[in-house]
């Protein structure tokens, strides 16, 4: 899980933008329209990054439809320290 993480939060372009969506995730669970809102983010980029998350188990969701809420997967949480790792190179 650690090489998923690295790759997906720090890896690519999107790594930071997905790295501080996760990061408002483990504060609260949150839907895609409020994250936007939140990160002053366009939603369809909110949307495609939750996918590659949700695509790489690094974040779950509870349902499939509109406002499905997301939250840090139990691998990820197993893994924290290494999320807590990379949020602070990102941030950086």
């Amino acid at each position: 899980m650690d090489t998923v993480l690295w790759q997906t939060l720090a890896g690519t372009r999107g790594g930071p933008n997905r790295a501080r969506i996760l990061a408002a995730l483990d504060e609260r669970p949150r839907n895609a329209n409020r994250l936007a809102e939140e990160m002053d983010l366009a939603y369809n980029t909110v949307r495609y990054h939750l996918d590659v998350l949700e695509e790489n188990g690094v974040v779950t969701s509870g349902d499939t439809d509109y406002g499905a809420v997301y939250l840090p997967s139990d691998r990820t949480r197993a893994n924290w320290d290494t999320v807590e790792r990379i949020l602070s190179q990102v941030d950086d």
